[in-house]
């Protein structure tokens, strides 16, 4: 029996028989990081330095052609996101998997400040970008999952550098 679409919970997939990996996947991300919203322990920075790996899937890219299926985008996701926080080094896997460019280092300010050159403003962002790196520690790593409205690209695996 396949899996139906679900809209609005941060998990957005239509799976057939044969992809249970990738919708076991999905269902733990979609459990241990809910829809790209940790909850903030601390204030908010006002300023973060990420880097972060995009796993997309065919249609989602403009101008780059991605074809992988959105399973499939699912299961590596989780796969980056486990290896990267079992602790393999973070660039390498930005090299290997990333579908946006190398490195994907941003540096954004938080709602209120003014970016300066080469910075972003949190909300220049999709939303689960900001909501996902700017609660997370210096050293940690989030994941924001696909939603066609806060993350319409893929899955964003970030970990913060600064």
């Amino acid at each position: 029996m396949p899996f139906r679409k679900r809209e609005g919970d941060g998990v957005n997939l239509e799976l057939g028989l044969g992809t249970a990996v990738a919708a076991a996947a999905v269902a733990m991300a979609a459990v241990l990081i809910p829809a790209c919203t940790p909850k903030p322990s601390a204030p908010e920075p006002d300023r973060v330095v990420v880097q972060h790996i995009l796993v997309s899937f065919a249609g989602k890219l403009p101008g780059k052609p991605v074809r992988r299926r959105q399973a499939e985008a699912a299961e590596r996701a989780a796969e980056v996101l486990a290896r990267a926080q079992k602790g393999d080094d973070f660039d390498a896997l930005v090299k290997e998997y990333t579908d946006d460019q190398y490195p994907g280092r941003y540096t954004m300010v938080n709602n209120g400040r003014t970016p300066a050159a080469g910075e972003y403003g949190r909300d220049q962002m999709v939303a689960g970008f900001g909501d996902t790196s700017f609660p997370l520690a210096v050293g940690g790593i989030g994941m924001c999952v696909y939603d066609n409205v806060r993350s319409p690209f893929g899955w964003h695996i970030i970990k913060r550098i600064e």
